[in-house]
């Protein structure tokens, strides 16, 4: 039983963010609802916040990557790419005088 309802709620979570608050009271209520021990209802929470911080961060990455493909596709350099033709110009100017 307890088995699916975490997978239930592992999908349902997705993306959202679960504040500490927020994760504390569905902790209560469900050791409430399904006479869970302590253990188990802590064990299922960090079950819950680590899935929601690994699909944070894949979004997150998912973002800087499509972010960065947009750039390419406008032309935008990166600040790294800036920097090094900073560098090569003010070395150019410095051998023009």
């Amino acid at each position: 039983m307890i088995e699916l309802l975490e997978k239930t709620l592992l999908t349902a979570v997705g993306a959202m963010t679960l504040t500490q608050k927020k994760a504390e009271e569905l902790l209560l209520e469900l050791r409430e609802k399904l006479n869970i021990s302590e253990e188990e209802g802590k064990d299922f929470l960090k079950k819950i916040q680590d899935a929601v911080t690994q699909s944070q961060e894949k979004m997150q990455e998912q973002a800087r990557d499509e972010v960065k493909k947009a750039c390419e596709r406008m032309g935008v350099v990166s600040a790294a790419e800036f920097d090094k033709l900073q560098k090569k110009v003010a070395k150019l100017e410095k051998k023009l005088k």
